[in-house]
């Protein structure tokens, strides 16, 4: 099982709690991304392409804690950037902890080794480490050699010092499904406590462009790796543990028809409430509050604007597919029962044909928000001691 029972529990009464109240739109997991700054500059990442103005902002644990609680997601995840490179990270994670949520760090491991020791292991926290597939594939993926080893060596030492340790995987359309699961037979005989998997998001400010999956080619190469999944399984092998849930994993294999849920998992940046999603940043707002009941959620999503059209991210679709397994336990239970289909007919697409078009908004965004940052005023530095 790759989430923890105590999690689907708690996860799970939640989003009964919110059916049972009546609540339309309520947040799952909270992005909270203390700073954008990274160590690395994958060609696939549009979240480092600021000023350093904005790459040298850092959240508070004052502001990060207070978005926790005014967001009220039983799951926390903190990205970026490269969060371990925030100075004030463990004590974030404490206060997280401290409320009993579950505490997720996203890192590409090339701190923890150096950071580890200020962090304790808990039910409640996990490290999840960022590896884009075997050597050869992740190391290019994140344009660095040498990466894969000290990520791998680095999950080895948090498992030893008793961590819950999950990977997060993010493909491409030059993966292979063969390859891909000869990567999960690896990092299972690692002892990895899960697998989060996704395709790679066109992010419109990416150096590489050309290698990002649509919706076939998505669909095409979870197929394929689940696939192989089951041969290995009935021949003998050790199942993957996804830390995801499985109707998810159904709808990348397209065996489900999704709309995505942008405020399943909001977004909170040092520039305040990213509208309206993780992936797409095409405004700000300074609230939750607001950001809930002034964003004009028709606007955006799969079928409805033309960034959206190939995104079947985690992110955005998670949340679908956790509500549609409380509304149809049935059917969850049946791809649980009998796994992912990879043989018979897909189900139909979202409709694309009534989508807005585009809208380039991000550096005029960046903008905006760096003549805001400047505006600020600066904090007086105490007169030297006479």
């Amino acid at each position: 099982m790759g989430i923890p029972l105590r999690q689907i529990v708690s996860v799970g009464s939640y989003v009964v709690k919110q059916h049972l109240k009546g609540n339309k739109r309520y947040p799952l997991v909270l992005m909270l991304e203390p700073l954008f700054r990274c160590n690395l500059a994958c060609a696939g990442c549009g979240k480092i392409d600021y000023p350093d103005e904005i790459l040298n902002r850092r959240i508070s644990v004052e502001d990060a804690l207070g978005a926790v609680d005014e967001c009220g997601a039983p799951v926390v995840v903190m990205a970026g950037g490269e969060p371990l490179i925030h100075k004030d990270l463990p004590k974030i994670v404490d206060g997280i902890v401290a409320r009993r949520k579950y505490a997720i760090v996203c890192t590409n491991a090339l701190l923890l080794e150096k950071k580890i020791d200020q962090y304790k292991p808990s039910p409640y926290f996990t490290w999840s480490i960022h590896l884009d597939g075997d050597e050869q594939m992740h190391d290019k993926s994140v344009c660095k050699a040498g990466v894969y080893e000290k990520a791998t060596a680095a999950l080895k030492l948090a498992k030893d010092k008793g961590f819950r340790v999950t990977i997060n995987c993010t493909f491409f359309n030059d993966s292979d499904p063969e390859r891909v699961a000869n990567f999960f037979d690896t990092v299972t005989a690692m002892g990895v406590d899960g697998i989060t998997v996704s395709p790679g998001y066109a992010y419109e400010r990416a150096p590489d462009q050309k290698h990002f999956l649509n919706r076939k080619t998505t669909k095409d190469l979870f197929r394929g790796v689940f696939r192989r999944g089951k041969e290995k399984a009935r021949a003998g092998g050790k199942r993957w543990a996804f830390n995801q849930s499985t109707m998810f994993l159904d709808f990348l294999a397209g065996n489900q028809t999704y709309k995505c849920t942008p405020w399943g998992n909001p977004t909170r940046t040092v520039f305040g409430w990213q509208k309206p999603c993780y992936l797409l940043g095409e405004g700000y707002a300074k609230t939750f509050k607001e950001l809930m009941e002034d964003t004009n959620w028709d606007n955006y999503g799969v079928g409805n604007y033309e960034k959206c059209a190939d995104c079947m991210v985690h992110s955005g679709f998670e949340a679908t597919a956790v509500m549609d397994t409380v509304r149809r336990p049935w059917a969850a239970a049946k791809v649980a029962l009998f796994g992912i289909g990879t043989e018979a007919e897909m189900a139909p697409d979202v409709d694309l044909s009534k989508q807005r078009p585009a809208e380039y908004v991000f550096s005029r965004n960046v903008q905006q928000k760096l003549s805001e940052l400047k505006a600020e005023p600066r904090p007086q530095k105490a007169a030297n001691a006479a």
